[in-house]
């Protein structure tokens, strides 16, 4: 892979968003992935904004990066892990 073709990971590697669990989004239960977000994003001491806010970005970067590589399922479970993370932190559902 060139270069260029790698600047998501770098993003996710180097950004002051958080640091995440290895293996975070391929975990089954779409509650343990908010779970292991909201944990992180509370830890983290390179996030810039409040913990929500991290974990959410960073949930829907990883779903915009992957884009059509997702399968329906992987979509699916992650679409429900933002709907947990919402809960968690007392926001409303979408």
């Amino acid at each position: 892979m060139a270069k260029s073709d790698r600047w998501s990971q770098k993003v996710t590697e180097s950004s002051d968003a958080l640091t995440l669990e290895q293996g975070v989004f391929s975990l089954e239960d779409p509650r343990e992935i908010a779970l292991s977000l909201k944990k992180s994003a509370e830890e983290s001491t390179r996030r810039k904004s409040d913990p929500y806010r991290s974990a959410m970005s960073m949930l829907t970067f990883y779903i915009n990066r992957a884009g059509k590589q997702l399968s329906d399922e992987q979509q699916d479970r992650l679409e429900r892990a933002k709907d947990e993370l919402r809960a968690l932190f007392g926001r409303a559902k979408k």
